[in-house]
């Protein structure tokens, strides 16, 4: 069998989707659900997600509409100099307000083939706590109820059929830019295994965690971060698979070296060849030939391909068209499919 490849989850929103207002918006995100999911598999795509077409962001889904929120949190830089901030908790106790479980259900009603669901690493979701603490709600009550609320959120998808649950935590490593002592990125590690041991060995074989410098409006928020910093601690996670961002990496080489070196037993790396910030559509030729490099790193058992990021994790992000997205998923594909034959998988 060819080598596995797997979107990493968001596609742009079709410009009906974006104005669609309030009473349209439930048949508008329906249509592009189907529609993505009818072009990923027309594409050969042998797993498909929803596109994240029906969520606000990749981040903020378990939030959206949640009462006790403030708009003043902690702020996201990016490189080119715009933010993105996530809201603040202000009471207790949390709670999820939306579950990925939904948005799967609604995808695999028009799927012909599995179906992945991203969801947000309750890491990302430790940083809605106030650093001055909320009165009557202890930072240690507010994790106990995060864990249970994110364990609840993987296993429903688990259990209902789920090709696999990835575990999206793409502020690793920005947390080394924040902190470049590691204790941050060792906390969100610790929170997250703690969620992952609540899971068996065989359905840890269906959860992976994604990891990539961040994707907004063309630019990120921590690609200067050497990933040296990031990897052998990333591969500590309990997860079966990794989704890893590597086609823009500057030296690729070097980075598939750290993971060959750290690489957990039984797990399979993702490598992403496909970069969803630059413009121009690679080959498959292209494609081929990064799955190659990785394969002289990393044994082909063990070895699948990804994206680099989600096209468009944040809903109102257009700076890639939706036919881009397209046409790097089907190099993507197709480049995946010249480099298992040239392996001969």
């Amino acid at each position: 069998m060819p080598l596995p490849t797997e979107p990493i989850g968001s596609v742009p929103r079709p410009a009906d989707l974006l104005e669609a207002t309030p009473s349209e918006l439930p048949a508008a995100q329906d249509r592009a659900v189907r529609d993505t999911i009818r072009r990923m598999e027309e594409l050969g795509s042998p797993v498909v997600t929803d596109g994240e077409q029906s969520k606000p962001s990749f981040a903020t889904y378990p939030i959206a509409g949640l009462p006790d929120l403030s708009p003043e949190g902690v702020v996201i830089p990016f490189a080119d100099g715009h933010q993105r901030r996530l809201p603040r908790l202000t009471a207790g106790p949390f709670r999820y307000t939306h579950h990925a479980v939904d948005y799967l259900r609604a995808a695999q009603r028009h799927a012909a083939v599995p179906v992945k669901q991203a969801v947000i690493a309750p890491s990302a979701l430790s940083l809605l706590y106030p650093a001055e603490g909320i009165d009557g709600y202890p930072r240690q009550a507010f994790l106990d109820d995060l864990a249970d609320a994110a364990e609840a959120d993987i296993r429903s998808c688990l259990e209902a059929g789920a090709h696999l649950v990835q575990l999206d935590f793409t502020e690793a490593r920005l947390s080394l830019k924040l902190d470049p002592g590691g204790g941050v990125l060792d906390d969100f590690i610790a929170l997250n295994n703690q969620v992952l041991e609540r899971f068996s060995a065989d359905e840890r074989a269906r959860i992976g965690v994604h990891t990539c410098p961040g994707g907004d409006l063309d630019s990120t928020h921590s690609l200067d971060i050497d990933y040296a910093g990031l990897l052998p601690r990333l591969f500590q996670l309990k997860a079966g698979a990794f989704h890893v961002q590597m086609a823009s990496e500057p030296d690729p080489d070097k980075a598939l070296a750290i993971v060959a070196e750290h690489l957990p037993a039984q797990a399979r790396i993702f490598v992403g060849v496909t970069d969803p910030i630059d413009p121009v559509v690679e080959t498959p030729e292209q494609v081929r030939d990064r799955v190659l490099a990785a394969a002289r790193h990393l044994p082909v058992e063990r070895l699948g391909t990804c994206d680099d990021c989600g096209f468009s994790p944040f809903a109102d992000d257009t700076s890639t068209s939706r036919d881009v997205a397209f046409a790097k998923i089907a190099a993507r594909v197709r480049g995946t499919e010249l480099a298992s034959s040239v392996l001969g998988v």
